[in-house]
């Protein structure tokens, strides 16, 4: 894996101590040290995801899935440059079949990405931003790595492993959530953050009678130029 060029930024803070507590601070790797292969998130969460990845990222482009498992939620008929897997589960990691390359790091634990500056177009986060307790230091890092005018985008639902997730996330609802993420990213310099919020319709039959699915939230950010 690529060594970063320059410096580490001091990333701005947002959260207090106090919103940076967790139920559970063991360490991360300990819980998830065993492989989950199965599906978080339910099938039209799923969908609508990989559709906004068909629209969002050209297939010339080098993706950075951040926080990764076993599957990416990429569109299965386009092919991407690169894909560069990032999670806490090797085994998982070694499971997805997207994934060109990938590396096992805990980012509650180290945060300096071992990516060179500007190196890559997307970088994606699934159900994974309520777990950092460092998320500006991350999105700062983020920053660093992905090209001008790239993208970051950062989809979650409101699922959660609680014991697991500060309390910055689970003291807050779905549309806090939204602000949350887009105040830390605005705060390390990102662009005016897109803020996506809908509901998805629930599979089978539930959905044939208007049911609904898991809520689909995101929140997408370009690096600004120069």
């Amino acid at each position: 894996m690529a060594q970063p060029n320059s410096s580490p930024a001091e990333p701005v803070l947002v959260l207090s101590e106090a919103e940076r507590f967790k139920l559970d601070g063991s360490d991360d790797a300990l819980f998830y040290a065993e492989p989950r292969l199965v599906h978080h998130l339910d099938a039209g969460f799923r969908q609508r995801l990989s559709a906004l990845y068909r629209e969002r990222i050209p297939p010339c482009a080098t993706v950075l899935d951040l926080m990764s498992s076993w599957v990416s939620h990429l569109p299965e008929d386009i092919q991407y440059d690169t894909v560069i897997g990032h999670g806490l589960n090797a085994r998982e990691l070694e499971a997805n079949p997207r994934l060109n390359r990938h590396w096992v790091q805990n980012l509650n634990s180290s945060q300096r990405l071992p990516l060179e500056d500007a190196s890559v177009d997307a970088a994606l986060i699934v159900a994974g931003w309520q777990y950092l307790q460092q998320p500006e230091a991350v999105a700062a890092e983020l920053l660093r790595v992905v090209r001008p005018h790239g993208q970051l985008i950062v989809a979650f639902s409101n699922r959660m492993f609680f014991q697991k997730a500060p309390q910055i996330w689970t003291d807050g609802g779905d549309r806090d959530h939204l602000a949350y993420v887009a105040r830390v990213l605005l705060a390390q310099g990102w662009g005016q953050p897109e803020l996506v919020a809908e509901a998805t319709r629930a599979p089978g039959p539930l959905g044939w009678v208007g049911g609904h699915g898991d809520p689909f939230f995101a929140v997408i950010s370009a690096r600004p130029w120069g």
